[in-house]
Parts: structure tokens; C-alpha cells; sequence
């Protein structure tokens, strides 16, 4: 069961976007918020590149990319992924992309 919050996201029961196709960057910064992560909006370049990737990599591989990959693919430090965002589940969250299987959830916290 869906529910709409008071942003006006519609999130699964666990705080998921109910429709990953409907993101946008101005529900990237509500989402962020929400995991508070960030209430600037919009985030920055370094977060919204990281994120943008995330999207398009499992748009691609239906799959978390490697997460020592992903500041290497948007040209940040290497630890940019923890700098940014230090639970990578919340990055998956923040990108608007469904929730992940168990198996993906303990590949991602490995």
C-alpha cells in the first residue's frame, strides 16, 4: 500500500518512490529531506551527479553499481560515495529507485 506524504511524494510503506519514473531533481531534494540527508535544494553538483549515475546504472544493469565505481564514473574522490552519502541505501532511496531485494540489500551493506 502506497501513501502520499505531506510532500506530496507517493512512497511505498518504507519510504520508497512508489513511481521511480515520476523523479525528478526537486524530488531528489524532498526525498533528501525526508532521509535527512539535505534540506538545501537543489542539492549539489557533487550529490546530484552521484545520484543521476545511480539512476542510470540500474536503468542500464537493473543493479546498484559498485559503489568505489561510482566516483570514479562521475569524476569525484574516491570516497566521494561516503562523503556524500555514508549509507548507500539512502543514496538508492534519494535516486527515487524501488527498493531493493534482500540479496541487493546485502551486497549494498557488505
Amino acid at each position: 500500500m502506497n501513501t502520499v506524504d505531506k510532500t506530496g511524494l507517493n512512497l511505498d510503506p518504507e519510504g520508497y518512490l512508489a513511481d521511480p519514473d515520476s523523479w525528478t531533481e526537486e524530488t531528489a531534494c524532498a526525498l533528501a529531506d525526508l532521509e535527512g540527508v539535505s534540506r538545501e535544494c537543489p542539492l549539489s553538483k557533487e550529490r546530484m551527479d552521484i545520484l543521476k549515475f545511480v539512476r542510470d546504472y540500474y536503468k542500464r544493469f537493473e543493479a546498484f553499481p559498485i559503489i568505489r565505481a561510482v566516483c570514479k564514473n562521475v569524476g569525484q574522490a574516491k570516497t566521494c560515495q561516503y562523503e556524500q552519502f555514508p549509507d548507500p541505501i539512502t543514496a538508492w532511496k534519494i535516486a527515487g529507485l524501488p527498493k531493493p531485494t534482500p540479496e541487493v540489500l546485502a551486497k549494498i551493506r557488505h
